[in-house]
């Protein structure tokens, strides 16, 4: 038996829950596939940064806590 495809209209209007560091943060799409948020995304990163471990760079030596990565070692002799 198929599913009954709920309308949005049908839905309840709740904003989701969220960190408290980022309250007020809304995302939207529009209609032209763009996406806006409420919050900068500068501040999203490095709040991402702080609280989320990345497990690519978990085993990195060469980086200290909230360090970012390899952006200052290619600028040097790129022009080779």
């Amino acid at each position: 038996m198929a599913k009954k495809i709920t309308k949005p209209e049908d839905q309840p209007n709740e904003k989701p829950r969220v960190h408290k560091e980022l309250e007020g943060f809304d995302i939207k799409i529009n209609t032209f596939g763009e996406i806006t948020n409420s919050y900068d995304i500068d501040k999203i990163n490095a709040f991402l940064n702080k609280t989320v471990d990345d497990k690519k760079l978990r085993n990195r030596k060469d980086l200290k806590d909230g360090e970012k990565g390899d952006e200052e070692e290619y600028e040097d002799g790129e022009e080779e």
